[in-house]
């Protein structure tokens, strides 16, 4: 076995980084109160051409925060797609509303907008598009329909930092954009997230909410409402802050390696098929992701297993929502054959900010010395 080993993605940490996160402790600020998250909000905010953000302490409550925000309670459905991290099901759950899946389409990977109209009911209160992977969702028939229903449109944005849909920033494209910043993503704060909006009001409800809706008017301790305690550390924000400042090239550093693996590997296009960008979008390729063919040779997993051996991680695409285990019996009667495809032929390759050149050709190799064994 070798001893190479070339993570699937890892985060790119300069003496930026070190020098902020210091300076914030020794300003010994660092709680939500410091300056830093402060700072971190109105500069990724103005990133996304938005004029306000709000940080939380992962994209998962970011985007929890953005549905109570909006008031979504358990007499509405939110329309999501089924192929998906499980976090987007999940906050709809949170709100006791319910999750109404829509299947994916193969040009993008994304939710197939077709298929929205037809699941909105009297009861559907706002679309969840996710922008899979780094490539933005087709957002003009989806705001199409949300003008025509009167329905919320709340980006997921996790994966998609820099992402553009027809030359805006995704995020700044609904009412609302949620980001994450895991360790994995384009930039990071270690766990972390934002919802980004042009909304004022909707901006300082979030605030509120976000720090158990402490009370105002001289009540600090009377809460009118149910709040929550998503609040991001000046620690993070002071990190997020240093990555932000670099987030142009890491979104460089994602196409530039998508550019080098698509070239090595589109001689096995029969074969594999490579991530997508429609004409209209701009992909960062948050996760090089490929689909493995019926006729490469081996199936998905064993290629897995064969690379794994060469040293190199790799991960599966999403378990669509309609498969796992909490919601499976709710949608057992429907089916969603793309989503399905997706998830059965769907590989994500190495693609951190730290990925070498030489890196991306061994991995490749790799992959064309496992075909057909």
């Amino acid at each position: 076995m070798t001893q190479r080993r070339i993570p699937v993605c890892a985060p790119k940490i300069g003496q930026k980084e070190i020098d902020y996160v210091v300076d914030c402790i020794r300003s010994e600020w660092i709680s939500s109160a410091s300056q830093y998250v402060a700072r971190f909000e109105e500069k990724f905010a103005q990133y996304c051409n938005c004029k306000y953000g709000v940080a939380t302490n992962s994209g998962t409550t970011a985007l929890h925060l953005a549905l109570a925000t909006l008031d979504i309670n358990k007499s509405d459905e939110v329309i999501i797609p089924t192929f998906t991290m499980i976090a987007t099901a999940n906050t709809v759950t949170y709100t006791s509303a319910k999750p109404i899946l829509v299947d994916a389409e193969l040009n993008t990977w994304n939710m197939d907008v077709s298929q929205i109209e037809k699941r909105i009911t009297s009861h559907t209160k706002a679309i969840i598009p996710v922008h899979t992977y780094g490539h933005p969702a087709d957002m003009d028939p989806i705001l199409e329909l949300a003008e025509k229903y009167h329905l919320h449109v709340v980006e997921d944005a996790a994966e998609a930092h820099g992402a553009k849909y027809k030359g805006k920033m995704v995020g700044s494209i609904g009412e609302l954009g949620c980001f994450s910043f895991y360790a994995n993503k384009i930039i990071t704060t270690g766990e972390g997230g934002m919802i980004v909006t042009n909304n004022e009001d909707l901006a300082e409800k979030a605030r509120w909410l976000r720090a158990h809706a402490f009370g105002r008017h001289g009540k600090h301790f009377y809460h009118e409402t149910l709040g929550f305690g998503y609040r991001m550390s000046g620690l993070q924000a002071a990190f997020g802050l240093a990555q932000l400042e670099r987030i142009d090239e890491f979104v460089s550093t994602r196409r530039n390696n998508a550019k080098l693996y698509n070239s090595l590997l589109s001689e096995l296009e029969d074969k594999i098929a490579l991530p997508p960008e429609a004409p209209w979008a701009k992909n960062v390729y948050w996760m090089y992701s490929i689909l493995i063919q019926d006729g490469f040779g081996m199936s998905r997993d064993d290629l897995m297993k064969k690379l794994e051996l060469d040293g190199i991680e790799t991960r599966t695409f999403f378990y669509p929502i309609h498969v796992q285990p909490f919601y499976a019996e709710h949608f057992a009667k429907e089916t969603f054959p793309s989503a399905d495809e997706l998830s059965r032929k769907g590989m994500n390759l190495p693609s951190g900010n730290c990925l070498t050149a030489e890196e991306i050709e061994y991995v490749c190799r790799c992959i064309k010395n496992s075909m057909g064994r």
